[in-house]
């Protein structure tokens, strides 16, 4: 059967792009000018763009035109994945926003007007520049209190943040302690730097002091990793109270606390900080990956002094500085007000995918934030998490079980759900799906 012309030409160009000839950014002729270079109406013309669009290879902007994609990139919020063409992926959580791309175009501008452009073209000191450490720790004085700017250092993201922690300040063998279920990210740098997690007993993403006591007399701890506001992956929010029990095993025991921050701009009314409770031994680590853009990648650390030298060497070994660019246009955002609303933007955002999650899942213990675009669902007693993920897989959804997560021997049964980045137009019959796979895996 002979192929329709417009999807001849979207073969031909879709060959094009896959073969090079197209390099990711291409800008595409417009669908006139494409139209009468093939010598077809411009409805033809339209439909193979429109094709090339499905099958995620280009992107259109509005009033800009129509641009091939970077396919080394995972979907965002601009591509539609047909089931024959990918998975949905609700592994990878990508928070975003259809006015981000103005907004890089406006931060881009801004740094092609300022009078100092060459400067960003060199070394940078390692930590950051000075006046981008002070923009940065005056940001965070509302959830922190007060920050000396010289101890915060500026790492190319939160995950680098976290890797020069491991690297400047552990040897291989070093055991930390970290809640059962934790941040793959971080399990990931332990296991290259050859450190030992402790896994620690919890309750709903909030560890318990009492077992952390226990394990402290059963190992040579030197650390504590936790994420006590918005916790990944469970969204729990961990009371004072235990905050100030786990500060005071801490102080007992000499341990270094290690406070991942990555989602706590997602609770606008958080308990006090560990850095602000215990500033003498807490390592604060954060990032603007989730609520600006994953692909900008910035973060920071805010350290005791003692531990500055160590880390910055740590820095100049892994990446030197972070990239001036980016930190000149995080600091832009942060000054004109950028960061801030799109804070508000990605909480507004998760909020909304929360009530779809809730209205399907309505009956099943779901664990999550109120203002996060993931959510963790425990499965019931006797239902395995792998045949529900391969069940998804054929359906074209992409999920994981607990393992990345868990540092236990005895893994728990459940469901991560990643779905900041998916369109929301899309999440009521993707949630519909995992319910059902849910359900037909309890009739197995």
């Amino acid at each position: 059967m002979t192929k329709a012309r417009y999807i001849r030409l979207a073969d031909m160009l879709s060959t094009a792009i896959h073969e090079g000839k197209l390099a990711p950014g291409t800008k595409l002729l417009t669908h006139r000018a494409f139209a009468e270079q093939a010598n077809v109406a411009l409805a033809t013309a339209t439909r193979a763009y429109s094709e090339l669009e499905r099958r995620g290879l280009v992107v259109g902007e509005a009033g800009r035109g129509t641009f091939v994609r970077d396919l080394g990139l995972p979907p965002t919020l601009w591509v539609r994945q047909a089931v024959e063409e990918g998975l949905t992926d609700l592994v990878f959580n990508m928070p975003g926003d259809a006015a981000d791309a103005d907004m890089l175009r406006a931060g881009l501008r801004r740094l092609a007007a300022a009078g100092d452009l060459d400067a960003m073209l060199r070394y940078q000191p390692h930590g950051g520049r000075p006046h981008e450490c002070r923009i940065i720790a005056e940001s965070l004085v509302s959830r922190l209190g007060p920050i000396d700017p010289d101890c915060l250092l500026v790492t190319s993201g939160g995950q680098h943040g976290l890797a020069t922690i491991a690297l400047g300040l552990f040897r291989r063998g070093a055991a930390i302690a970290t809640d059962s279920l934790t941040y793959p990210g971080f399990k990931s740098i332990a296991a290259l730097q050859g450190l030992d997690l402790i896994p620690v007993e919890g309750r709903g993403g909030v560890m318990n002091p009492d077992d952390l006591e226990r394990q402290c007399r059963r190992h040579k701890l030197q650390a504590i990793y936790l994420m006590p506001t918005v916790h990944n992956p469970l969204g729990a929010v961990m009371d004072t109270p235990t905050r100030l029990r786990i500060i005071e095993i801490a102080r007992k025991h000499d341990l270094l606390i290690i406070e991942d921050a990555a989602y706590a701009f997602l609770e606008l009314d958080p308990p006090p900080s560990l850095f602000s409770l215990a500033p003498e031994r807490t390592l604060h680590v954060g990032g603007f990956s989730k609520s600006l853009a994953t692909g900008l990648r910035l973060g920071y650390v805010i350290t005791p002094a003692i531990h500055l030298d160590r880390l910055l060497e740590a820095i100049r070994a892994t990446t030197w500085n972070a990239p001036a660019l980016i930190s000149g246009l995080v600091t832009g955002w942060i000054e004109d007000g950028s960061l801030a609303r799109s804070e508000e933007s990605r909480r507004r955002d998760g909020a909304e995918r929360q009530q779809i999650c809730r209205a399907v899942l309505t009956d099943f213990p779901v664990l999550s934030h109120r203002n996060a675009g993931f959510a963790w669902l425990p499965l019931d007693t006797g239902i395995r998490a792998e045949p529900i993920v391969t069940r998804l897989k054929t359906q074209g959804i992409s999920t994981c079980g607990a393992g990345p997560f868990s540092t236990a021997v005895a893994v728990p049964q459940a469901l991560r759900l990643a779905f900041g980045g998916l369109p929301k137009g899309e999440l009521k019959g993707v949630f519909q799906k995992v319910r059902e796979a849910v359900e037909e895996a309890s009739l197995d």
